[in-house]
């Protein structure tokens, strides 16, 4: 059998359709009718994920946001809907492509060949220690000098976007843009809040350092 794609479509005559022309290509589908609050481990060994947005369970955006806390495969999403704001925030969140329906399968297929053309981008270690500072990724456990250190989400997911780029400054707008939530708290303001705080909860070691004029990066701070 050819590549892998997992398909989530609620619809069951466009998702039949959408298998039968998978599958005339060449292609493995795997079809979920329902959004899943994916975990790590319960992602099957798919090259591709073709995304419907309106589902069932688990709306799609939430789905792909929680996909791509551990795993940057492709994904390609699918929706009735044309506004130019969904098509942002899905791109924002981690989507690869996004497709409006209706659509013609030629052009799906190839929309999907195109993806799995890319390179996917190597997924990055699952723990990182810096310092004092020990951060693991899958477990969403952070221990400082040994010692498990309580984050809220958002402070986890910011201190996470940090991590992933060691010693390089992350720029304010990319981490209010892609970690904070944008219909409710984002804003560099409400960055800066959170930021404080984990600051806070992390010392003695003191890791996350402000680069003036652009952002925060992630040091190893000796608790010095």
């Amino acid at each position: 059998m050819g590549e892998r794609i997992l398909l989530v479509e609620d619809d069951a005559r466009l998702g039949a359709q959408i298998v039968e022309h998978l599958t005339g290509a060449g292609f493995e589908a795997e079809w979920w009718t329902e959004g899943r609050m994916l975990l790590p481990g319960e992602l099957p060994d798919v090259r591709l994920v073709v995304l419907d947005l309106m589902l069932p369970g688990t709306y799609g955006l939430d789905m792909l946001k929680a996909l791509r806390g551990f795993s940057e495969v492709p994904v390609l999403i699918l929706s009735a809907r044309n506004d130019t704001l969904d098509k942002v925030r899905a791109l924002k969140l981690g989507a690869d492509d996004y497709l409006t329906k209706p659509f013609w399968p030629e052009e799906l297929i190839e929309r999907v060949r195109a993806r799995l053309r890319r390179p996917v981008l190597q997924k990055p270690e699952s723990v990182l220690e810096l310092g004092p500072l020990r951060v693991d990724f899958l477990g969403r456990e952070v221990r400082v000098e040994g010692r498990v250190v309580e984050l809220t989400r958002v402070e986890f997911e910011v201190l996470a976007a940090l991590a992933r780029r060691p010693r390089e400054a992350v720029t304010r707008q990319w981490l209010v843009e892609h970690v904070l939530d944008p219909e409710r708290e984002g804003t560099e303001r409400t960055l800066d809040v959170h930021v404080s705080r984990l600051r806070r909860k992390l010392a003695p070691a003191q890791c996350v350092e402000t680069v003036w004029g652009v952002g925060y990066r992630l040091v190893a701070g000796d608790g010095s």
